[in-house]
């Protein structure tokens, strides 16, 4: 059975940093395109980062651009996202998703396989 569990989310204030890490059972991460995605109140899951298979091109929102960094940890089966200069527009719930599909790094939630139940990230300002 697979599962992804999303971890890190919090309160914070404007302009602090906060790690969101996300943990695989039943999958290994290294063989698909993971990602993260938002979702904020009355508004569409929308794309934040994705990083291919091997860790070697990421993908990221224009919103969060030069802000957030996604990684992954094969040995430990994890992908984080590192957010830095938070911004009140930013509170939502975080999603990490997996992409069987490689060959190319999807950014639409449809196209991801596996979804975490999703940790809640709030910024005030």
């Amino acid at each position: 059975q697979v599962q992804l569990v999303e971890s890190g989310g919090k309160l914070v204030q404007a302009g602090d940093s906060l790690r969101l890490s996300c943990t695989a059972s039943g999958l290994t991460f290294r063989r698909y395109t993971v990602g993260w995605f938002r979702q904020a109140p009355g508004k569409e899951r929308e794309f934040v980062a994705a990083l291919n298979w091997s860790g070697s091109s990421a993908y990221y929102a224009d919103a969060v651009k030069g802000r957030f960094t996604i990684s992954r940890d094969h040995a430990e089966n994890t992908v984080d996202l590192q957010m830095n200069t938070l911004k009140p527009e930013d509170t939502a719930v975080y999603y990490c998703a997996a992409d069987l599909f490689t060959a190319v790094v999807h950014r639409t939630p449809a196209e991801f396989d596996y979804w975490g139940q999703g940790t809640q990230v709030t910024v005030s300002s």
